[in-house]
């Protein structure tokens, strides 16, 4: 049994770095292969595939890439840019707050990318060192995820959860990650507030400056605001944000809904995907939005990929744990049970090379429930899917890098003494704890 469990083990992790290595929808097609493997080559049962979390994220990215097109998410960048360049000198705060709850609202850190130039030149202007905002709005970016009822990861859990059998709801899940993730946010970026040296008094700053073409550079003015905003544009926000309270509304008042054949109300897993669908139609008639802009927009493409990866991954996974679920209890029960914080740890490690907080789960949740974990405590250890800063290859990091123009954001000698590093130990570490805390309150 436990030379079968290795074998297996060793296949299952295989697979997971050969598709990281891949890259895009290559994480589902060898998610695939293993489960083709582990069911003809060693005979295992095959899970079911994850259809309904697959259906859940598919309606709302395709809600959200509708609002993309219709011009909601340059509305929503153009409002956060006034309300820095009103503040200025607190942008080490307010932009990762910022960046934040942009993900919150949209589902998807994508949107940080037209941000990120701005909270440069607010930085450069107020003449704080760019770093500061940069790094901790990038981490804040890919924090609002578990927070967002409309992001994958936080759909996922929704579904694997009432798939489990024991169904947490949308108001259950994101008053756990919503405070958590704010005060996580905050925490980095208090301890951003002073880091690194003033330009003033930086060496490195003030050897660029030598170079007439750098200091062109910084004088470069960028912004959004001279972008017109059209009113459909103002439309598409409100319908979808009237999507989302409508959600939040059905979960919290399942009256509303009508019975289902087993005289219960409809499961908000497909609540979700019909209402989504629903307001995206609502987007799409208002701002007269072209279907194949669609299909060909950066949120869309990336929410797709997400579908694909999921579903060959978590078919994977969950086909690997059910073989294997009798050993696992066995040997590793015990210890998780005894100290959960380990459990974190272990999603942490897994997320730094799955750069998605969804794939990421997809493979942990359906572990924690082997080992006997309960579903609110695995809520509690949620924030710690984040862990692609780790390495700073993400592309929110990287766009910060190449986006602070003064070059303080940057990746370090050494790989991990980069600009992200200490922010995103504190930001993830610090909601995972809150978020642990409010779990064991709650529930």
């Amino acid at each position: 049994m436990a030379a079968m469990f290795w074998i297996q083990f060793v296949l299952v992790l295989g697979a997971v770095l050969i598709g990281i290595r891949k890259g895009g929808v290559a994480l589902g097609l060898i998610g695939g292969l293993g489960v083709s493997v582990l069911v003809l080559g060693f005979r295992s049962a095959p899970s079911e595939p994850p259809i309904a979390v697959m259906l859940i994220i598919l309606a709302v990215v395709t809600a959200s890439a509708t609002l993309q097109v219709a011009g909601g998410l340059d509305y929503l960048v153009q409002l956060t840019e006034k309300l820095l360049r009103a503040h200025p000198k607190y942008v080490t705060i307010l932009a990762p707050l910022c960046t934040f709850f942009l993900t919150v609202c949209c589902g998807t850190g994508h949107a940080v990318y037209a941000l990120l130039p701005v909270i440069s030149d607010v930085a450069i202007k107020t003449k704080i060192r760019p770093e500061r905002p940069m790094a901790i709005s990038s981490v804040a970016s890919q924090m609002g995820i578990t927070a967002s009822p409309v992001a994958a990861a936080v759909t996922f859990f929704l579904g694997f959860a009432a798939k489990a059998g024991h169904p947490v709801t949308l108001i259950d899940i994101i008053s756990v990650t919503m405070p958590a993730g704010i005060i996580g946010v905050l925490a980095a970026a208090a301890w951003s507030f002073n880091r690194g040296l003033e330009l003033d008094k930086d060496p490195e700053f003030q050897a660029r400056l030598q170079d007439p073409e750098f200091r062109k550079g910084l004088d470069a003015e960028v912004t959004t605001l001279d972008k017109k905003i059209s009113t459909v544009a103002k439309v598409s926000v409100a319908l979808f944000f009237a999507g989302v309270g409508t959600i939040i509304l059905m979960a919290s008042c399942p009256w509303l809904l009508p019975l289902a054949a087993d005289k219960k109300p409809i499961p908000m897993t497909t609540v979700v995907q019909f209402i989504m669908l629903a307001y995206g139609a609502f987007i799409l008639f208002a701002a007269k939005v072209k279907a194949k802009d669609i299909a060909h927009s950066s949120v869309f493409i990336a929410g797709m990929i997400a579908v694909v990866s999921i579903f060959g991954i978590a078919w994977m996974s969950d086909t690997f744990i059910s073989a294997n679920k009798k050993y696992l209890v066995d040997n590793i029960g015990i210890m998780v049970k005894l100290a959960p914080w380990t459990f974190a740890i272990a999603t942490f490690c897994i997320s730094a090379f799955v750069k998605s907080q969804a794939a990421t789960l997809a493979i942990t949740l359906p572990l924690g429930l082997a080992l006997g974990l309960p579903i609110p405590l695995l809520l509690g250890l949620m924030p710690a899917s984040y862990a692609y800063f780790f390495f700073a290859f993400y592309p929110s990091d990287l766009a910060a890098i190449n986006m602070d123009r003064t070059g303080t954001t940057r990746i370090g000698k050494y790989l991990l003494n980069h600009s992200f590093m200490i922010p995103g130990l504190i930001g993830v570490g610090v909601s995972t704890v809150v978020a642990y805390t409010i779990s064991q309150f709650i529930f």
